[in-house]
């Protein structure tokens, strides 16, 4: 294969790559409520810190899909935990993203 037509076919792959979703649901992570802050009346069960690839070379990766592969990857936390809620402590900063996991009755 001429180089002008392997360097393109890497060009195109690495341009496909942010389109991949890396991450995958846990069995159990199913079950795990998203919520938007700290609920009252529940157990905390620790926090985690989950990351993600948010960069490949110079492409940086659509944020949405970088917020959602944060959260299926807490989700998947939260069994390990005890806990059947989680909630985010901050925003995603750099593919990384902390979390509160929480036992709800």
């Amino acid at each position: 294969m001429p180089l002008p037509i392997r360097v393109a076919a890497v060009v195109l792959l690495v341009l496909a790559l942010p389109a991949c979703t890396f991450v995958k649901m846990a069995p159990g992570a199913r079950q795990v409520t998203v919520l938007a802050a700290a609920p009252a009346g529940c157990e905390a069960r620790g926090e985690v810190v989950v990351s993600v690839t948010h960069k490949v070379g110079f492409y940086e990766r659509d944020a949405l899909r970088v917020r959602d592969e944060l959260e299926v990857l807490a989700r998947n936390e939260a069994p390990r935990l005890g806990a059947n809620r989680i909630s985010p402590l901050g925003p995603p900063a750099e593919g990384e993203q902390r979390w509160a996991m929480w036992r709800c009755r």
